[in-house]
């Protein structure tokens, strides 16, 4: 019985000992040989000291001394690695940091984008190349070796001459056309010359509108790298959670009804 009411009191303080520890700790095991004077004498205690002596002695020549160097590295993730993960293809970042639950939006929006701009592209592509040929077959332009200029300046005047006396008027010689050169015009009617410039300028309009994609664009790298950030803390966070959690584990050296020792191991982590 005095055995036991040790045993008891032992358990109580060690468990009040271990709570008030601060220096982190992922296994300790100690054992506790209760006072000899509360053993039986003779024949009956030797056994006692004997299985207690063994089981220090295997104790202290397996179990080394904690060193928390030699614990293995936590997964804890880099936010400043998330996010330029992110920066560069959205939704990475979420899956480096254990988030793509919400990272696959932000992969599924990317291509999304993408692909819209490509269809923007398509389509102005055939808008542009409709109006163009449009004006060969309907001013007899010549569109070898032209720049945007002047597509642009054809849909403005209906004929070459039109044109040259606007600038002679304005003072800029410089900039003149010539017939010579194969840059003369002349459209069938104003009807025909309108409908080209409607077509051009729906042409335009088109490539217009990529700039609000390439700005979705942006905008969806950026809020992934945010996202992903985020993603990162919260993983490290419940990782220091976990970390920081205790179990107490007890056992009786002995048994109940003959006990010699107190094995309590401390565990932190999942």
């Amino acid at each position: 019985m005095n055995r036991l009411i040790g045993v008891v009191v032992m358990v109580v303080l060690m468990a009040g000992s271990l709570q008030a520890q601060d220096q982190p700790m992922s296994r300790a095991e100690v054992s506790l040989d209760l006072l000899r004077s509360a053993a039986p004498a003779g024949p009956v205690g030797a056994p006692f000291d004997a299985e207690a002596g063994a089981f220090n002695a295997a104790l202290n020549s397996e179990a080394a001394p904690y060193d928390p160097l030699e614990e293995p590295a936590q997964d804890k993730k880099s936010p400043a690695l998330a996010a330029i993960y992110s920066l560069l293809l959205p939704g990475m970042g979420e899956l480096y940091a254990g988030g793509f639950s919400s990272g696959k939006y932000f992969l599924m929006a990317e291509g999304a984008l993408w692909l819209t701009y490509g269809a923007f592209t398509v389509h102005g592509n055939s808008q542009q190349d409709d109006a163009r040929t449009y004006a060969v077959s309907r001013a007899g332009i010549d569109p070898s070796n032209k720049d945007d200029q002047f597509y642009v300046d054809i849909g403005n005047f209906m004929t070459t001459e039109e044109y040259n006396e606007k600038q002679l008027r304005d003072r800029q010689p410089d900039i003149l056309y010539s017939r010579a050169e194969g840059e003369g015009w002349t459209w069938e009617s104003d009807v025909a010359r309108s409908a080209y410039k409607d077509e051009r300028l729906s042409s335009e309009t088109t490539y217009n509108n990529r700039k609000f994609i390439v700005a979705a664009i942006v905008v969806n790298h950026i809020a992934s790298a945010i996202n992903a950030a985020r993603a990162a803390i919260r993983h490290n966070s419940a990782l220091d959670q976990a970390l920081g959690e205790l179990t107490f584990d007890a056992s009786v050296l002995g048994g109940m009804y003959q006990p010699h020792g107190l094995l309590v191991t401390v565990r932190r982590g999942i």
